[in-house]
């Protein structure tokens, strides 16, 4: 191989590297800032919205789901740090995606008073994905039990906060937990929507739960 064929190929190479990484739009959202300049969209007349002081995270308490206001989301990567509570059946929170509305959407979210249970069973119901309205957990753990939730890995305290990264490409969802190189969920999308509004997401039937650092890349 000559010399000059070298030289090309390493440039498209390079080339190519530098212009897919160019591609990529990382966007850090503050919350608080987005609370304070009415830049999300609630669901609910009662909604449960408060910022709160923490030395690190410019944080907001959620109950009910927020829309991020003229956002579409299609695939990339969420970043974001969370707190629940460690009160059983009453804290789930995560990330809502590719909605049309409160009725139609996916969802990636934890139920902390589940991850330290002693039963293997129950413990692996600490991270979920459902796509609503035609997959719930309900049907989804009926019909394809141990598939679309799992226990999570490294497993941080129940009332604490921990970092979530969620990857939402080529038709799966994969979900990481505090930085680790080992997912704690990976399956295969549901829906057939490819994009859609997205969303910080607590039962709105629950505890409120607390979201910080927002950051996406896609």
């Amino acid at each position: 191989m000559s010399f000059k064929t070298v030289f090309a190929l390493s440039f498209h190479l390079v080339f190519g590297s530098l212009l897919v990484a160019r591609s990529q739009q990382v966007t850090h959202y503050d919350l608080v800032k987005l609370v304070q300049e009415d830049k999300f969209d609630t669901t609910t007349a009662n909604q449960e919205i408060q910022i709160f002081a923490h030395p690190k995270n410019q944080a907001i308490t959620v109950r009910g789901i927020l829309w991020l206001k003229n956002l579409r989301f299609r695939e990339g990567t969420i970043d974001i740090d969370l707190r629940g509570r460690n009160v059983f059946l009453q804290s789930f929170m995560g990330v809502a995606f590719h909605a049309r509305d409160t009725a139609a959407y996916d969802v990636v979210y934890f139920c902390p008073f589940r991850f330290h249970d002693s039963s293997e069973i129950t413990r692996k119901y600490s991270v979920k994905y459902m796509s609503l309205p035609d997959f719930s957990y309900e049907k989804l753990r009926k019909e394809h039990p141990g598939v679309y939730e799992n226990e999570v890995n490294p497993v941080p305290g129940a009332d604490v906060w921990f970092h979530a990264t969620i990857v939402i490409k080529d038709g799966w969802v994969t979900v990481y937990v505090n930085h680790s190189a080992t997912p704690s969920l990976r399956v295969r999308r549901l829906d057939t929507l490819v994009e859609g509004k997205i969303g910080l997401w607590s039962w709105p039937s629950g505890l409120s739960s607390d979201f910080a650092n927002l950051t996406i890349t896609d």
